[in-house]
Parts: structure tokens; C-alpha cells; sequence
């Protein structure tokens, strides 16, 4: 098999692969154009012949859907900032400073990544209502979500630090910096953008956070758009159309974050792949 068949190959693989995995999203929109009686039509219409654009006005108004998202907004900044603020400087000690207690306690922030949300829950739930944190319920799903990411953030800015020269902080220490002041001055700046990366994902994810949220915020005020989302569901729902319409609204502007962004993103993950 020559070079271009090989190169077709596996671009058909790709596009196959793609269609397959863009199909649900595709078909999240559709859905919420369609009427009540098209969502049943057997075979079903890929595409809507009567499209119901009102309907996103129509969710938007009576989910009061302004709510929610702007719940998920302080949410996800919340624990963006805190997570960028703690992470940063853990992932710079775990980077430049190497023996057996700094490689255990990587093998640490590893392991927390490892436990799902559902399992951590409890005991966070728990401490948080002995400490009063349950009555500042944005505030503890916040720190929860901090605590669940931080060792993804912390991996990858580790890797991004790793990637600045050594020699770089020592030459500026010879010319009279502080370490503190090499750190700001010289390897913060060239990390930004491995730093920005990792606080977009960590955003991404807290924007969809579920379970902390609805375990957590039982003020309906309070809840963020992944909790309005989940009061559709019911034991005789058969509101497709404005589930996904909700869902529409939710997600596409984390989509479009994400293809606006998406060079940035794949450059600050690959970041300190090489030195």
C-alpha cells in the first residue's frame, strides 16, 4: 500500500469516525426544531419540513434560561480562579523540584483524578455541612468542582513548566532576581498559554458540572443551567423538542469557545510534549 492510498484510508476512517461521533449533536438540533407530531414520524425526517424557530424564545422565557446560565458562569469562573490560583504555583513545585516526596505526592494529585464525582460527593457534602459551607451553596459547589479538577490542571501546567528551559530562571537569579521574581517575570510569561489551555478545559467542565450542583444548591435561584436542564425530565415527559431547544441554548456557546479556540488548545496540550 503506497503513501496515498495509505493517506485516503485513513482519512475515510476519520471522516467515518467524525460523522459518527457529530451525529448525536446533530441530531440535538434537528430535534429541537421539529414539531410535536414530526419528533414521532416513523421513518423519522432528517431534517425539519416545518421548522419552530420560536421555540428557543419560547425555553428561553418560560425556563428563564438568562438564570441559569448566569449561574453556571459564576460557577464555572469561580473555579477557574481558584484553580488557576492554587494550581499554578503546585504545578511549578512539581516541575522544577525533584525527589522521592514530590514524586509521591504527584502519585497523589494522580490518584484523586481518578475518583468519579459520585464517589466524592458524600464525604464533601458532609464536611461542608459540619463547616456551614451548605449555606453559601454556590460557594461549596465551587470548591468541590476546584477540588475534583485540580489534578488535571495541575498535570497539565506541570508539563507546560517543564518545557521552559532551566537555565532561563538561573540566568535571571545571576542577574539578581528573586526566585519569586524569575518565576513572574520570566517563566509565567512563557507558560501563559499552556495555562490558558488548561483553564479553558477546566471551564468547560465546570460549565456542565451536574453533580455537585444538584446535590448541593437546592435554591432554585441558585441552580446552574445542568440542573434546570435535568427539571425536564419526568415520569411522562414527551417534550423532546423543548429539552433539546434547553439544550441547544447550553451548549453551543461552549462549542463555539471550543472551534474558536481549538488551535490554542491543541498547541497548549502538545506544550510540553517536547523540550
Amino acid at each position: 500500500m503506497n503513501d496515498t492510498l495509505r493517506e485516503r484510508v485513513m482519512l475515510g476512517v476519520a471522516v467515518v469516525l467524525a460523522a459518527i461521533y457529530l451525529f448525536p449533536l446533530y441530531w440535538m438540533y434537528v430535534t429541537a426544531l421539529k414539531s410535536g407530531s414530526a419528533m414521532f414520524a416513523n421513518p423519522p425526517d432528517f431534517w425539519p419540513r416545518d421548522p419552530q424557530w420560536q421555540i428557543y424564545g419560547e425555553v428561553w422565557k418560560s425556563r428563564l434560561m438568562g438564570r441559569y446560565i448566569w449561574n453556571s458562569l459564576v460557577i464555572a469562573c469561580g473555579a477557574v480562579s481558584v484553580i488557576a490560583l492554587l494550581g499554578t504555583g503546585c504545578a511549578y513545585v512539581l516541575a522544577r523540584y525533584r525527589n522521592v516526596w514530590i514524586d509521591i505526592g504527584l502519585f497523589l494529585v494522580l490518584m484523586l483524578q481518578v475518583l468519579p464525582a459520585s464517589l466524592m460527593i458524600t464525604p464533601i457534602f458532609v464536611g461542608f455541612s459540619q463547616v456551614g459551607l451548605l449555606s453559601y451553596p454556590r460557594l461549596a459547589v465551587i470548591l468541590a468542582i476546584a477540588a475534583k479538577s485540580m489534578p488535571f490542571f495541575i498535570v497539565l501546567v506541570r508539563a507546560t513548566f517543564m518545557s521552559v528551559p532551566q537555565e532561563l530562571e538561573e540566568a535571571a537569579l545571576v542577574d539578581g532576581n528573586s526566585r519569586i521574581g524569575a518565576f513572574f517575570n520570566i517563566v509565567l510569561p512563557l507558560a501563559k498559554n499552556g495555562i490558558l489551555v488548561s483553564a479553558i478545559l477546566i471551564f468547560m467542565q465546570a460549565f456542565g458540572e451536574f453533580v455537585y450542583s444538584k446535590s448541593m444548591i437546592q435554591t432554585v435561584e441558585l441552580q446552574p443551567a445542568s440542573v434546570g436542564l435535568n427539571s425536564f425530565m419526568g415520569p411522562n415527559t414527551n417534550e423532546w423538542n423543548k429539552i433539546m431547544a434547553y439544550a441547544t441554548m447550553y451548549v453551543t456557546p461552549i462549542l463555539a469557545v471550543f472551534v474558536l479556540m481549538q488551535r490554542r488548545i491543541v498547541s497548549g496540550l502538545t506544550s510540553g510534549a517536547l523540550k
